[in-house]
């Protein structure tokens, strides 16, 4: 049976049929499936971190779906079909990759040898490329006024505090050194303990908040990815409380019946272990 993108384009298409289509997909629009994308986009990472192929492969489906989803949604209300998106896409990547694509057409590949461009040229072409897409984008736009404005708000709150950041570092208003930013996480969470003592609980989660995108900031400085580092954590904590559990069942008992600090044994236990 051929698995071709025609047939899931089809198949997408009979799911929302207004007489025989499926009651959930016909009822979904673009803000409610949004959620999913996101989910699935998780899960692509997932698979990917665990270098878990089969499971790859699966997930990578699933994300496909959502964006046949959307084109099917669009196509309905005639505002643009998986051609034109196809098509977008195409010239978006022709024109900014003039070292592979000289002329901006496909048939000009291999005219020039890419290995004599260096990484730190084809980085300003990238962002001069970049800068007049959104200079040519937001020319009839009066309200794009920051640089700070192309960052999705879409994004999670991690990835929309790194790119923030990496906006504002790019006009000069970043720390050179990775001292001062130690100090700053430092005043940070002695004005959240000050909140804690003092405040509303919403000063309380703005003070956090603030301890949150210094630490990000920190990353950024470290040349660490903050959502990768904060899931080496996870799954250290993961394998950890597995031991834990794992002890607890020997013993014959019930977690929720032992002391934190019998527990906090375990976890160094686990911790020696290089668990």
């Amino acid at each position: 049976m051929s698995h071709s993108l025609d047939e899931m384009l089809h198949l997408m298409r009979c799911l929302r049929d207004e007489k025989h289509g499926c009651p959930w997909d016909k009822k979904q629009d673009f803000s409610t499936i949004a959620p999913y994308t996101i989910e699935e986009a998780y899960e692509v990472s997932d698979a990917i971190q665990r270098n878990d192929m089969p499971n790859l492969q699966e997930e990578l489906g699933d994300l496909l779906f959502q964006i046949i989803f959307y084109i099917q949604l669009a196509d309905e209300n005639n505002e643009f079909n998986f051609d034109s998106v196809v098509e977008t896409l195409k010239q978006k990547m022709l024109r900014r990759h003039p070292h592979v694509f000289p002329d901006g057409t496909i048939n000009s590949f291999g005219q020039i040898s890419v290995s004599e461009v260096s990484e730190e040229e084809l980085k300003k072409q990238w962002g001069a490329i970049k800068a007049t897409e959104k200079a040519s984008s937001s020319s009839n736009d009066t309200s794009l006024v920051s640089i700070l404005d192309d960052v999705s708000n879409g994004l999670s709150p991690v990835i929309q505090a790194t790119k923030i950041q990496k906006k504002a570092s790019s006009v000069g208003f970043d720390w050179n050194d990775i001292p001062p930013v130690f100090d700053k996480i430092r005043e940070e969470i002695d004005e959240l303990e000050e909140a804690f003592h003092a405040s509303s609980q919403e000063q309380i989660a703005s003070e956090f908040g603030d301890v949150l995108f210094g630490m990000i900031n920190l990353g950024r400085h470290l040349e660490l990815n903050p959502e990768a580092s904060l899931n080496l954590t996870n799954l250290k904590f993961r394998r950890r409380f597995a031991f834990i559990e794992s002890c607890v069942r020997d013993k014959g008992e019930k977690i929720s019946s032992l002391s934190l600090e019998q527990l906090d044994e375990f976890w160094e236990q686990a911790k020696q272990l290089g668990l």
